[in-house]
């Protein structure tokens, strides 16, 4: 039978989040089912509840940064069992065919993936996210948190710590490599954290040096104000590698004129408007301006275990579930260091 679990729901667009019941499908062969210990907020909840973006649909459950344990599996599953510390992020299903698939990148399927929630099944229901008691998911969209991380600590890295760790993977962060972050927010302070633990030599670019102890104690080595012009004219042709995690139109050509020859902007944020360029900071030194979205499964699970490693999780604040809507109106002001987390045992209590 179908379990019914507590959860927080946005009743339509732009409405205060409120308590509500939903119901969990019957567990299939390869499901798991998931008593849910901690909910991140992301930005892109907040977006998707307000339908900023479009296409949003009503009542919605947002949450992709899951973190919890396993309270049942279904018959077939194999890797996990009852008790297990597992998480979630922002995929619960794919085809599974697909080239993309096959090679473990997921988030790009063709007939394109299921999200976590805002999403539809390829059985037709709508996804529901983490804002909830308990959650079912294919287990093979399920990732292992090791020992060593606390749940509350981990439930971002379902979402801001792979979205950080694929771009810094994929573009050589590492010993030796010079790495600029744009932004110090919940996604800039786990890209820091993760440079850093990776061997890089890390440098903070925010609009202002308010964060600068924070940013110097989690890992960075330099902190520069960008609303100084001459920061720019400082660090010229210094970096490997510039990570952009600001959702905000920048002047592209100033960040690219920071990067060495054959270096790499790479966004992650989603500002809500074309950026521009000039092409001639990009051929004037064999530069690259690139994207980079979530990881896939087997990558989420990678970055998991190292941070276990390497003793990385997110700087997090603690709320309760009533607390949700003013967590909103926080995060649009910037006032939170460095992410929201849900305590899911006050949802519904």
């Amino acid at each position: 039978m179908t379990t019914t679990t507590p959860a927080i729901a946005a009743p339509a667009a732009g409405q205060p989040l409120a308590p509500t019941t939903i119901e969990r499908r019957d567990l299939r062969p390869d499901d798991v089912l998931i008593d849910i210990a901690f909910a991140g907020i992301c930005h892109s909840d907040i977006h998707q509840a307000r339908d900023e973006w479009g296409g949003s649909t009503f009542p919605m459950v947002p949450g992709h940064e899951i973190a919890g344990v396993v309270a049942a599996v279904g018959s077939g599953v194999t890797k996990y069992q009852v008790g297990d510390r597992v998480g979630v992020g922002c995929m619960v299903d794919s085809c599974g065919e697909c080239e993309y698939c096959i090679a473990g990148t997921e988030q790009f399927c063709v007939k394109g993936n299921v999200q976590t929630y805002n999403g539809v099944g390829f059985d037709g229901e709508v996804t529901y996210g983490g804002y909830s008691r308990q959650v079912v998911v294919k287990d093979a969209f399920v990732c292992r948190i090791p020992e060593g991380i606390g749940l509350d600590v981990a439930a971002p890295l379902l979402c801001a710590g792979i979205t950080t760790y694929s771009p810094l993977r994929q573009w050589g962060a590492g010993p030796g490599k010079k790495v600029a972050v744009v932004g110090f927010g919940g996604l800039g302070h786990m890209a820091v954290k993760l440079a850093a633990a990776m061997g890089a030599e890390v440098t903070v670019l925010s609009q202002s040096l308010k964060k600068q102890e924070d940013g110097l104690t989690l890992g960075a080595k330099d902190y520069f104000a960008t609303s100084d012009e001459s920061t720019f004219d400082v660090l010229r042709g210094r970096f490997d590698l510039v990570l952009n995690t600001v959702s905000a139109k920048l002047p592209v050509d100033a960040y690219l004129s920071l990067l060495r020859v054959g270096g790499a902007m790479v966004n992650v944020g989603a500002p809500g408007e074309p950026l521009e360029y000039n092409v001639f900071s990009l051929l004037g030194g064999n530069k690259i301006l690139a994207g980079s979205m979530i990881g896939g499964i087997a990558e989420t699970q990678e970055m998991l275990d190292f941070c276990a490693e390497h003793g990385v999780g997110a700087e997090i604040e603690t709320i309760t579930a009533d607390q949700v809507n003013t967590a909103y109106e926080r995060v649009e002001n910037s006032d939170v260091r460095y992410r929201f987390v849900i305590d899911a045992s006050t949802i519904g209590a």
